[in-house]
């Protein structure tokens, strides 16, 4: 039951594609997931999961929705990340690499955060930004549960992050709140909260968003807006604006065949370029509705900084004895206490204070009483220790490990638990026991 106004203005808009994008509400959504290189590559097989090739994201697939694969252990354990398909093409414009500074400014969940990360591959900055806290702290989550270890997980408005980091980002994604009318097939509440003056309300917040995000971008660098609408106010209305109020920028070509080209014959007084945004169309590809557009800025794009060194920060014993004991070995980077919690941060991290942190690189873990107690955030980082425990992901041991029970092994000391050699948490050994240290928040009823 889509709503009257939305069905007259796509009916003028599309014409003889209004039948065939209409048509497109009787088919079931399209569900993806998408491999996470971070914590183990290349993707284990998944047979089970029916997976073929997204087209335009190397590292997603279609999966058939009966077989559940939130379900399984491995998810988890953060080999991959549940994404719609079309969701998955704003990180893929953008193309984030090793050495960058990168911004998701308006990152929950988190699916564009954690794609951005796996193709910065652990080098560079990644500020992941949620300006709503309860958003924000899923947001930070996903990150732990991907094994991220160079993102800053801030909960901040983009005025004051505009106010903090004037010119610092090489790249910056812009997934704006919209109207959400792309997601009418696949979620239900974007249909109900919809109004005929919705569109006209988010545009007005998009632009301004937008403009925030081009003060934080440096010269030659790039953003990606983006939104899951139809609406052309909120989409090529907003670029053709920014075009307009800011000579020199310009939107660039994107090729692929799975992409239609912007529509400037939507709007009045297109900026030229406006084309060349790209819009995912329901009835035209495997995905629900979405608009992209990668913003090139003026100027030269300076190479990422060389990170003076060599050497750390030295370790307080604690972590020091934890460290030799399981046989870790922590990336390159500098220690950051949040009282008692110790992260460990990229050396080009810049300086937090004052700004709301939810999480901060790497989380190791909290000192308490002359000792390391390691976060989950830590085990989930690992590809190995010196004490391993693997079970297969369906076997009984990982269910009962899941649900907080006790694990059969004779080693003493911090253990890590791995499901098909995939790190999943920590657990301690004693007495011919391992005590299980998942996390009791994230352990699943019976």
């Amino acid at each position: 039951m889509l709503p009257t106004e939305f069905t007259n203005r796509m009916q003028r808009l599309l014409a003889a594609e209004a039948d065939a994008f209409f048509a497109s509400y009787c088919l079931p959504p399209n569900v993806g997931l998408r491999h996470n290189p971070l914590k183990v590559t290349p993707m284990p097989p998944l047979p089970q999961f029916g997976l073929t090739p997204v087209p335009w994201a190397p590292h997603g697939f279609y999966y058939d929705p009966q077989t559940r694969p939130g379900l399984c252990a491995w998810h988890e354990a953060g080999v991959y990340y549940l994404q719609e398909p079309s969701a998955m093409a704003p990180a893929v414009l953008l193309q984030a690499a090793p050495g960058q500074r990168v911004l998701d400014l308006c990152a929950a969940p988190g699916g564009k955060s954690t794609q951005l990360a796996a193709d910065m591959a652990g080098q560079g900055l990644l500020v992941c930004n949620e300006i709503h806290t309860g958003r924000a702290k899923i947001l930070s989550r996903n990150v732990e549960r991907m094994a991220i270890a160079n993102a800053l997980v801030l909960n901040e408005t983009p005025q004051r992050l505009a106010s903090r980091f004037p010119r610092y980002f090489d790249k910056i994604l812009v997934d704006a709140p919209c109207s959400g009318e792309g997601m009418f097939r696949k979620e239900e509440a974007a249909l109900a909260q919809w109004t005929p003056e919705l569109p006209v309300q988010c545009a007005l917040r998009q632009a301004e968003i937008l403009d925030l995000a081009e003060t934080m971008l440096r010269p030659g660098g790039q953003i990606v807006y983006s939104t899951c609408t139809f609406s052309p106010q909120e989409n090529e209305g907003v670029i053709s604006r920014f075009l307009h109020t800011h000579p020199g920028y310009r939107v660039l070509p994107v090729s692929g065949p799975h992409f239609s080209p912007g529509r400037p014959d939507w709007i009045d007084h297109p900026a030229p370029g406006v084309e060349n945004a790209v819009r995912l169309w329901p009835h035209k590809l495997r995905g629900e509705g979405h608009f992209a557009a990668l913003i090139q800025s003026p100027g030269q794009l300076p190479l990422p900084e060389s990170v003076p060194g060599p050497g750390r920060d030295k370790l307080p014993s604690e972590l020091d004895q934890f460290c030799r004991e399981t046989g870790i070995t922590l990336p390159d980077g500098n220690l950051l206490f949040f009282g008692q919690t110790l992260y460990w941060v990229p050396r080009i991290c810049p300086d937090l204070a004052g700004l709301r942190v939810l999480r901060a690189g790497l989380e190791l873990g909290q000192i308490k009483k002359g000792r390391l107690d390691p976060a989950h955030a830590l085990a989930l980082w690992l590809k190995t220790a010196a004490q391993v425990q693997s079970f297969p992901a369906d076997s009984r041991e990982i269910a009962a490990y899941w649900h907080g029970e006790t694990l059969p092994g004779s080693q003493a000391g911090w253990t890590l638990i791995q499901a098909d050699g995939i790190s999943l948490g920590w657990a301690k050994g004693s007495g011919g026991q391992l005590k299980n240290h998942f996390p009791k928040g994230l352990r699943r009823p019976y």
